[in-house]
């Protein structure tokens, strides 16, 4: 899966670990196939030692318990140094700097045009949590992750960036403990669309049909894994200035059209249908920056007198 429709390259790894490059690095998403389904560790770069140091002072002052990564563990990472600590609810973190280039080029695992990562980092992962309000101030206050936005209405929700990306992080608090979904944005919506004609031909592959989010733009389709997850593969998303950026509470919804949620029941399916239609019809749209505005003066007129 990982290869033949994502398009990730397979590195050799030896017993049940398996492990997948999506560029330049060594490594970018490990499979350990000796644990139990779902989430084993998020990993999250800082640019230099001294800033490492700097974030393991921080965590312990605020009774963090922080374990430094063994030289086995980093050469298994591929980084120089790695820390690892658990955020209030019991995920696992790790923090690293210096990760190992590859001396080899990336050769993804079908024709793609290559996946957007470099200083965006590798994606964004969405948690569902218990309840967000335990956890927001660890991820706010004390890594220093900032709300892109939030909703609070059924239910807690808050994406936070580290970088240009839009979101890097986000989590639900949906009452439950688990992964939601990870996602990769790809270097062309055809790379998208021709995914999405792959991942049906598996039946029961595809979890949300083809759609656009409200909050980051991402034009994306989600899947559903082996492991009981969704990964999302997309192509658009949302680049912010971090020093101008206000976080803001948002109300139309998680996407402006598609993202059928085949994996829910019929009702939470119409709930969410609903405020996609809501939004159409209130003229809810994403402009897009590398496609000319329409030049029609009865058009202006009408959208003017509207």
């Amino acid at each position: 899966m990982a290869t033949r429709l994502l398009g990730m390259q397979q590195v050799d790894r030896g017993g049940k670990m398996r492990a997948f490059r999506m560029d330049d690095r060594k490594q970018r998403l490990i499979v350990d196939g000796s644990s139990d389904a779902g989430l084993a560790v998020m990993g999250w770069e800082v640019p230099s030692t001294a800033e490492l140091d700097q974030l393991a002072g921080r965590l312990e002052s605020h009774s963090v318990k922080v374990t430094r990564g063994s030289r086995a563990l980093a050469d298994e990472r591929h980084v120089a140094e790695l820390i690892t600590f658990a955020d209030p609810a019991g995920n696992r973190l790790e923090a690293f700097c210096k990760p190992e280039l590859a001396t080899e080029p990336f050769k993804p695992g079908r024709p793609i045009s290559g996946f957007r990562t470099g200083a965006l980092g590798m994606g964004h992962v969405v948690l569902n949590v218990e309840d967000v309000e335990p956890l927001l101030p660890f991820y706010r206050d004390v890594l220093g992750f900032h709300v892109s936005d939030f909703g609070l209405k059924p239910y807690g929700l808050y994406f936070f960036h580290v970088n240009g990306r839009h979101h890097s992080f986000a989590m639900v608090g949906s009452g439950r403990k688990a992964l939601h979904h990870f996602m990769v944005e790809l270097g062309s919506l055809d790379d998208v669309g021709q995914g999405y004609d792959l991942a049906q031909l598996d039946d029961g592959r595809i979890a949300y049909t083809l759609g656009r989010h409200t909050n980051d733009h991402m034009t994306s389709f989600y899947v559903n894994t082996p492991s009981g997850f969704f990964i999302e593969y997309g192509w658009g998303g949302r680049v912010i200035d971090p020093e101008t950026w206000q976080p803001h509470e948002t109300f139309d919804g998680p996407s402006l059209w598609g993202h059928e949620r085949l994996n829910m029941p019929e009702e939470q399916r119409k709930r969410l249908r609903d405020m996609r239609l809501d939004a159409a019809a209130r003229g809810v749209r994403v402009a897009d920056p590398r496609v000319p505005p329409l030049n029609c003066a009865w058009l202006d007129a009408v959208v003017a007198r509207e």
